[in-house]
């Protein structure tokens, strides 16, 4: 058994152990690494932004006196966190998101490893050490991998352990997450707290400890280092004082070792196994809380034409798809089967510079999202990727125009045409065209946007895990929200802490600063009673508000107030807060075909930070 372990363990050694983001250029990363590590259809799926209430008593505890006003509701309504010990920070956190219009927090998780073993079923780390965190869990004197040989070779002496698996959490989990008590228990040692899962190697779970005894098999044994103090019952409390949502993370699946950027398919079954049993103590636990939105799944993946036909294991369709692909279906099957009302949220990155042999046009992108759609998730929540670099914030007029020079450290001295596929607009307006569609064959999926809230490198640093990157301005953050704002029903962002958290002022204390300021993302023709005019769609237009008009060759730019607000419903699948205003305007006097860039700007004279460029013909 040890040297079946070894070798299967060292084969797909995992190589992550906490899902954060990876800041290296060219590896998978978090969720928003992207890479350098969801006639128009209304979706039916869970919507995360129909939050619980918000608690209106406030309360006092040892972290603090807080209230649940939300003093400056921002365009952005989601934020990624990163898990903490100090629960007082879990509190702040959530009081800050909710005071600029957060109704959704996403959890970064934790990967499943597979793990070598020594003579004595101590878990080895990658360099073959015994690996303290596991190596603290013992019965009688045995490691806790011998010891779960022990007990499942006095079931039935033909038992024996066939590979060995680790996960790390900071969560407690209730007796719903075993099957045989027997074999599958808690562990307290020293304060520290394990949980050992067993399952059959040939993809089995069986639902009580009968086969166990019944014949001789190989397991797996899981080991997982888990905590005291339940992490998401906490936080759904939190959601529910806040109205908040919260999307707790699936297990990260293994990566490939011979493509890291590739789940891998050896080790599925135990995936979807641990997979499996978490759910079904959640729903143990957590059945009817409205704070649990749903599950993110964590494993990052391009964007960029692939295939998923669902055919089972074996058949000659299923060689086409993509492996990752497959490894998502397996775990979005156990969500379906276990929680059905909770969809799964899903983030990958696109990669849209040409010099790039694995850059994806719009197109090509769009046939990857209903690839996606096909797997089960409910919500697909692409990353804009301008944080990184890999796309551009631009319209088509401004294809000629030199790249943002915070890009060029990426992409170098050069135009955003030349640089780039497409803009983030271009690639959000065919993955809403292929939603649509998905929405046709009845694929219930949301299409998100995750906006980047950090620069490809930065003078001020946020901390360790955020590498060279730098936070970035609200200006920047208006301008992402106005490329993407249209063809999305939310817009949320990687990552609240650090990126929105660190420096003086902090970018969420920007937030607070500019509320208020119009975010328009999008202009067309529309009358109103017998006049001509501009139907704006955005965020905080205002009556009275000013919006300058200009073209190409025009004497003399044109200067209109806001006549009305809300006139109009925005289209359907649109954030919650867009809202119309309407403009008076005589198109007959721009040229047709011609680029017209509208300026927005509110009563007390703030200028949106991105103008729309608009072309209408006549």
């Amino acid at each position: 058994m040890r040297w079946l372990t070894a070798l299967l363990g060292v084969a797909i050694l995992a190589a992550v152990a906490a899902v954060v983001i990876v800041l290296r250029s060219g590896d998978p990363g978090g969720p928003a690494g992207d890479g350098s590590q969801a006639a128009s259809a209304t979706s039916s799926a869970a919507a995360p932004s129909s939050s619980p209430a918000p608690s209106s008593t406030p309360f006092t505890d040892p972290c603090g006196t807080f209230d649940t006003a939300m003093r400056a509701p921002y365009a952005v309504t989601g934020y990624w966190l990163i898990p903490t010990a100090d629960h007082c920070t879990w509190r702040r956190q959530l009081a800050a998101i909710h005071g600029v219009g957060g109704d959704t927090v996403i959890r970064i998780g934790w990967g499943l490893q597979a793990r070598a073993t020594d003579e004595d079923g101590r878990i080895l780390d990658s360099g073959g050490e015994p690996d303290p965190r596991y190596e603290r869990c013992r019965e009688d004197g045995l490691s806790c991998v011998a010891a779960a040989e022990r007990d499942l070779q006095a079931l039935n002496p033909g038992n024996r352990v066939s590979w060995t698996f680790v996960y790390r959490t900071d969560e407690a989990f209730g007796p719903k997450l075993f099957r045989c008590p027997e074999v599958e228990k808690k562990i307290v040692v020293d304060g520290r707290v394990y949980y050992r899962i067993v399952a059959p190697d040939d993809g089995s779970d069986d639902g009580d400890c009968t086969n166990l005894s019944a014949r001789g098999r190989g397991y797996h044994v899981i080991l997982v280092a888990a905590a005291r103090q339940d992490s998401l019952a906490e936080l759904l409390d939190l959601g529910d004082r806040f109205g908040v949502k919260v999307f707790p993370a699936l297990p990260l699946a293994p990566r490939d070792p011979a493509q890291a950027t590739r789940a891998s398919e050896r080790g599925i079954d135990t995936l979807t196994t641990l997979t499996r049993r978490i759910l079904t103590d959640y729903g143990d636990r957590f059945a009817g809380r409205a704070s649990l939105g749903g599950f993110y799944q964590p494993f990052e993946l391009q964007m960029r034409d692939m295939v998923y036909t669902g055919a089972p294991e074996g058949a000659e369709e299923a060689a086409r798809d993509h492996p990752t692909l497959r490894v998502y279906a397996s775990q979005h099957r156990i969500v379906e089967q276990v929680m059905p009302d909770k969809p799964v949220l899903v983030s990958p990155y696109l990669e849209a510079r040409k010099e790039k042999g694995f850059s994806a046009t719009p197109k090509e992108v769009a046939a990857g999202f209903e690839a996606m759609a096909r797997t089960g998730v409910g919500i697909i929540a692409p990353q804009d990727s301008r944080g990184t670099g890999k796309v551009g914030l631009f319209w088509p007029d401004e294809r000629d125009e030199p790249v943002d020079e915070r890009l060029r450290p990426v992409v170098g001295e050069t135009t955003n045409g030349e640089a780039y596929h497409g803009s983030t607009r271009d690639y959000y307006r065919e993955m809403a065209a292929a939603r649509a569609r998905m929405a046709e064959q009845g694929h219930d999926v949301q299409l998100w946007a995750n906006v980047e809230a950090f620069e490809p490198s930065g003078t001020e640093a946020c901390g360790t895990r955020t590498g060279t990157r730098g936070r970035t301005d609200k200006d920047r953050l208006d301008q992402a929200v106005t490329q993407v704002g249209r063809y999305v029903s939310k817009v949320v962002s990687y990552m609240w802490s650090d990126f929105f958290t660190c420096g003086s002022p902090s970018l969420s204390e920007e937030m607070t600063g500019d509320a208020g300021r119009p975010i328009p993302v999008e202009a067309v023709r529309a009358g109103h009673d017998i006049r001509d005019g501009i139907e704006l769609r955005g965020y905080d237009l205002q009556l009275g508000g000013k919006v300058t008009i200009t073209w190409e060759g025009q004497d003399v730019p044109r200067t209109a107030e806001v006549a009305g607000v809300n006139l109009s419903e925005p289209p359907p699948d649109t954030p919650d807060r867009l809202m119309t205003a309407w403009v008076p305007f005589d198109w007959t006097q721009v040229p047709a075909g011609t680029w017209v860039r509208i300026e927005v700007a509110a009563p007390d004279g703030r200028t949106a930070a991105e103008p729309l460029h608009v072309r209408i013909d006549a």
